[in-house]
């Protein structure tokens, strides 16, 4: 199945799509479509599962306190 083959090169949003559509195509009547879309779900899911994996954790910035501010009483 060349579409299995190519998951890694769509973008997070189309790999999005394709996973709704594949859902839908699932539980829809029997036939080749529902199964294609069975085979894909699981591949669809570990790829997005990878991604949200290799995803960076993010990084805290440090801030540094501002000065305390004195007042002056004219």
């Amino acid at each position: 199945m060349a579409l299995a083959d190519n998951l890694h090169a769509y973008d997070n949003a189309a790999l999005g799509t394709l996973r709704d559509n594949a859902e839908r195509l699932a539980a829809g009547p029997d036939g080749q479509r529902q199964r294609d879309a069975a085979t894909l779900l699981p591949l669809i899911e570990a790829e997005l599962a990878a991604r949200v994996e290799a995803k960076p954790a993010p990084v805290k910035v440090a801030r540094r306190k501002a000065p305390a501010r004195t007042s002056t009483a004219a």
